[in-house]
């Protein structure tokens, strides 16, 4: 049965189970303790997608090495014979036995010979040149596995590392939410409340957040057009071409691309951005930075700095993952082609990013 994602009435479910066993000592947790729990649950959840996700690269780098491995023994048995031809064909140069047709074709006693026998050395030159051609692809092809099946490796290697590392990771914020469990006269009520909370991320929350995120990458996709729209946002000076967003334009941008940021705002800050949103009760805050980068293309790409979803802060594997998900970048060569972005700055409630022109 599909659960249904219905903010309302999870929030609801949520005050009910808060409300339960509401009598309580006087050495009842803070609420500052109980959100920490709450956080330290969600990120719970949270490092064990991200074991799932590293899992499954790992065996899929296992499986391509294991490809590659196949590959170069077929690679190698190819160039050998390959190797071997190549290796008749220049020693039949380097020992003189070609210059027996240099002789022959000085000894034609006509036109029509002579003719013949270019056509026949042409044969036989093609012949020569393409095993020398495929010799040499073959090794290419060989020494590119070969690197490949180590770059691999070393990708293993780190993947391998990153799995063992939140996996600790894992079992050390388990400990700890075991430990002030323990210690708490309300843990079966905040064992609900932990169940509930964790149920309506699983089934509301990561969804509205993954839709506001697919919201404004979408809305990025537009910014180019957008800004050629706009004349007045872009300054030239000599090979120098500025654009220069004040935050109520791109807020007013983001309202005309989709109606679910009319209760969205982009605010920005000295060198950050904060982006904060309510809606039927949920409530997302995004920081981050825009971030000049030159690889594998120039682009101005945003880093999420942190992620709170209803007040509690998400773990760096899901901002990793959304980042990887969605792109918010903004590509220069999509508004001219012949331009590359040189800075990024935001100060003053402006976003200023600073071209050049590529002659």
């Amino acid at each position: 049965m599909r659960i249904a994602r219905s903010p309302a009435l999870w929030l609801a479910l949520l005050c009910t189970v808060w409300l339960l066993g509401s009598t309580v000592s006087q050495a009842e947790p803070s609420d500052e303790e109980t959100r920490k729990l709450l956080e330290k649950s969600l990120s719970v959840i949270e490092i064990d997608k991200e074991i799932e996700r590293v899992s499954r690269e790992k065996d899929e780098l296992a499986q391509q090495i294991g490809q590659l491995e196949l590959d170069i023994e077929n690679k190698e048995s190819a160039v050998a014979d390959h190797q071997e031809a190549a290796g008749r064909v220049l020693r039949a140069y380097y020992m003189g036995e070609r210059d027996s047709l240099l002789t022959a074709l000085l000894s034609a006693d006509n036109l029509n010979s002579l003719l013949s026998m270019l056509d026949y050395f042409g044969l036989i030159f093609s012949h020569d040149r393409d095993v020398l051609n495929k010799y040499k692809t073959e090794y290419q092809q060989l020494t590119s596995s070969r690197n490949s099946v180590v770059q691999q490796r070393q990708r293993l290697d780190q993947v391998g590392n990153n799995l063992i590392a939140q996996r600790a990771r894992l079992v050390a914020l388990q400990q700890d939410i075991d430990s002030n469990m323990s210690k708490r006269n309300d843990s079966e009520r905040m064992q609900l409340l932990i169940d509930e909370m964790s149920n309506f991320w699983e089934n509301v929350g990561l969804y509205e957040v993954r839709h506001y995120f697919g919201a404004l990458a979408d809305a990025m996709q537009q910014l180019p057009g957008w800004l050629k729209n706009n004349p007045s946002l872009a300054q030239f000076k000599g090979l120098e071409y500025n654009i220069t967003i004040p935050e109520e334009a791109l807020n007013e941008f983001l309202r005309e691309q989709n109606e679910l940021f009319n209760n969205f705002s982009f605010v920005f800050g000295d060198g950050e951005v904060a982006v904060q949103g309510k809606r039927d009760g949920l409530e997302i805050a995004i920081t981050g930075r825009y971030v000049l980068e030159n690889d594998p293309v120039n682009a101005i790409r945003f880093h999420v700095g942190e992620l709170v979803f209803n007040g509690l802060t998400l773990p760096d594997t899901t901002k990793k993952a959304l980042e990887e998900e969605f792109d918010l970048g903004f590509y220069p060569k999509n508004l001219i082609s012949f331009i590359q972005a040189k800075s990024v700055n935001i100060a003053d409630g402006k976003l200023t990013v600073k071209l050049k022109l590529e002659l």
